[in-house]
C-alpha cells in the first residue's frame, strides 16, 4: 500500500468525511465523551473552512491505498507567514507514515505561496500531533494566539 496527498477541495465527500472525523476525535477528546452529531454539525458550523482555498489557503487529502485516510489545511495568514490546520489522519493509517507526507505536501505549497514560516498551534491532549510536529521539525514558540483551545504553539522555518 502506498500513500498519495494531494489538494483536493474542501467540501468534496471524502474531504467532508475526513473533517467530520477530524472534528469527531478533537471534540470527543476535549469533552471527555463521544461528540453528538449534533455538535460535530455545531463545531464545523462556520469554521472558517472556506479560507482553505486559493488564494488564501489550499485543503489535502492524503489516501492510503487509495482509501481517504488524512486531512490538513493551509491558510495564509501574510506573505510570509502561514498557519497549518485541520491536521487529521485516521487511528488506522498513523505510523504508516502518511502524516509526514501530508505535512511535506502542506510545507511545499506554502513554501510555493511565498511562505518561509509555517506555525501552528495544538492542545495538550492531542499527544500524537505534537509528537508528530517535532518530529518533522516543528519547534515549540511563543503563543501566537489567544485560541480557547490553544495550548501549545509550533513553528518551522521553510
Amino acid at each position: 500500500m502506498t500513500w498519495t496527498v494531494a489538494p483536493e477541495r474542501f467540501d468534496t465527500p471524502d474531504a467532508t468525511l475526513l473533517r467530520r472525523d477530524y472534528y469527531d476525535e478533537v471534540a470527543s477528546r476535549y469533552w471527555e465523551r463521544p461528540a453528538t452529531e449534533r455538535e460535530i454539525d455545531e463545531g464545523l458550523a462556520g469554521d472558517g473552512v472556506e479560507l482553505l482555498t486559493a488564494p488564501t489557503g489550499e485543503f489535502f487529502v492524503g489516501r492510503y491505498g487509495g482509501k481517504p485516510a488524512s486531512c490538513a489545511g493551509l491558510l495564509m495568514v501574510d506573505g510570509t507567514t502561514a498557519e497549518l490546520t485541520r491536521v487529521y489522519v485516521r487511528p488506522a493509517f498513523r505510523s504508516t507514515g502518511g502524516g509526514g507526507l501530508l505535512l511535506a505536501a502542506v510545507e511545499s505549497a506554502a513554501r510555493d505561496c511565498g511562505a518561509r514560516r509555517l506555525r501552528l498551534d495544538t492542545r495538550n491532549d492531542l499527544v500524537e500531533a505534537r509528537g508528530l510536529y517535532a518530529k518533522h521539525g516543528y519547534r515549540e514558540v511563543p503563543a501566537f494566539n489567544g485560541g480557547p483551545y490553544a495550548e501549545h504553539w509550533f513553528a518551522k522555518e521553510l
